[in-house]
């Protein structure tokens, strides 16, 4: 069966399966938890970025290509039962229930210019958990924190996590200059006159899902890439991997350039909250953030994301679940049309304790939350069951996670009736570095 059959096939469901907890129901309005503020649109480009990006004249290359082309690799790039990168374990008093990490090379694993964020796997992608013949790729997004000559914007790690190998893939914003294709960094603002455009969009969570490619746009929603739509500019007579500092067509080389990497991804679609901006993490803020996302797959397959919110005080951290086949048309296509709206089926509040929530994601009923804790020993948090579609998440258990864990991505044992599994995330922090799965203890 091709990846678009089988993703025609998890759209094609005849009703949909809704967990939550037994609360009051939340009244609309400026309630937090009203669903109308978990509303989603197209970007108003409608088909304009994905022609953009067919435009690009330059050799496409698929995933599989990528994955037979990996290049970074660690000298301890793979640890079953254990960390590859001790110094992510270090604070651990009890250590973590590893099954398998991954490790970066050096430069990768100190640089203090790319921060790794997002974790997504073949399991997100569809349920027989491979891509092709055999691959079973994880991948990781990275923001560029500080580059001080140039704002890259956001690279994806597909990584082998049998070998530990991987290549880095630089995300694009295709438009037009002076009438030719072209494409820049994905920003926070892709405005030229907006104050954010400098800032690397932060890419805290990513699923792949079927042929696209969901990465959170904190502020804003998801913005959308296709895996159908890599180009290889090592492969293009036009393109080069060379020039650190270049992105684009180069006037100087008449070269498309990225920064040397060797593959891009463009931006074809986006989704964008409907809500109006209010105070982040406040007790009336209506329009949520997007700080994490990850897939469920249990029942109707879901997509989920969550909010990062610090405060001292009490704040109000929400996590929400969209019904994924909102997203595509009947042919399992993302849906552009303009006039569209994707309604969320869920949302909850996440109890002011824990605080720093990274990631999230659903499985059965219960609700796993991964929390960073600075500079020490993060947890991986539980929840009861949930019962109904809105209320406060109850937290009934916790284990440790190494310092700096960021999103979760589930990967859940078989794939006809599938048991819990699996929970991915990375370590962000520079010298402590590593992406691993942990066993859940519900």
């Amino acid at each position: 069966m091709t990846v678009r059959h089988k993703l025609l096939a998890c759209l094609a469901v005849p009703s949909l399966v809704v967990s939550s907890l037994v609360v009051a129901p939340a009244t609309a309005g400026a309630d937090p938890l009203s669903l109308s503020n978990f509303e989603l649109r197209p970007n108003a480009y409608g088909t304009d970025l994905r022609d953009r990006a067919d435009a690009l004249p330059l050799v496409k290359a698929t995933v599989s290509d990528i994955m037979n082309d990996l290049n970074r690799k660690d000298d301890n790039p793979v640890q079953i039962h254990g960390a590859c990168e001790p110094a992510a374990v270090a604070d651990a008093d009890i250590p973590p229930l590893i099954t398998r990490s991954l490790c970066f090379q050096n430069d990768d694993n100190e640089t203090t210019q790319w921060y790794p964020q997002g974790v997504t796997t073949v399991a997100d992608m569809q349920a027989d958990q491979e891509w092709g013949s055999g691959n079973q790729p994880v991948l990781v997004s990275w923001y560029d924190k500080n580059d001080p000559l140039s704002i890259k914007g956001v690279r994806i790690s597909f990584m082998n996590p049998y070998t530990g190998a991987y290549r880095h893939v630089l995300l694009v914003y295709p438009k037009t200059i002076r009438a030719r294709p072209d494409y820049e960094s994905v920003r926070v603002s892709q405005d030229i006159t907006h104050p954010d455009h400098s800032t690397s969009l932060h890419a805290g969570g990513i699923v792949w899902y079927g042929n696209y490619l969901f990465v959170a746009d904190t502020n804003r929603g998801f913005r959308m890439f296709d895996m159908r739509r890599i180009y290889d500019l090592g492969a293009s007579k036009n393109g080069t991997t060379e020039g650190p500092v270049k992105v684009g067509f180069q006037e100087d080389t008449q070269k498309y350039h990225a920064y040397a990497y060797r593959y891009i991804m463009p931006q074809v679609g986006s989704w964008t909250r409907t809500a109006a901006d209010g105070t982040d993490c406040s007790a009336s803020d209506g329009s949520p953030n997007f700080s994490y996302t990850s897939l469920d797959r249990a029942g109707a397959n879901h997509l989920l994301a969550g909010e990062y919110c610090n405060a001292s005080t009490a704040t109000n951290g929400r996590v929400a679940a969209w019904p994924i086949a909102g997203a595509f048309d009947s042919n399992g296509e993302l849906i552009m049309n303009t006039a569209y709206r994707w309604q969320a089926d869920a949302a909850y509040k996440i109890p002011d304790t824990p605080r720093r929530i990274q990631g999230a994601t659903r499985f059965n009923g219960r609700w796993y939350l991964s929390q960073s804790n600075q500079t020490n020993a993060g947890k991986l948090h539980i929840t009861a069951k949930v019962t109904s579609p809105i209320g406060t998440l109850n937290v009934v258990d916790s284990q440790t996670l190494t310092i700096g864990p960021e999103d979760l991505s589930h990967w859940p044992n078989g794939t006809q009736s599938p048991s819990l599994g699996a929970m991915w995330t990375v370590a962000e922090h520079e010298g402590k570095r590593m992406v691993y799965s942990v066993t859940p203890i519900l």
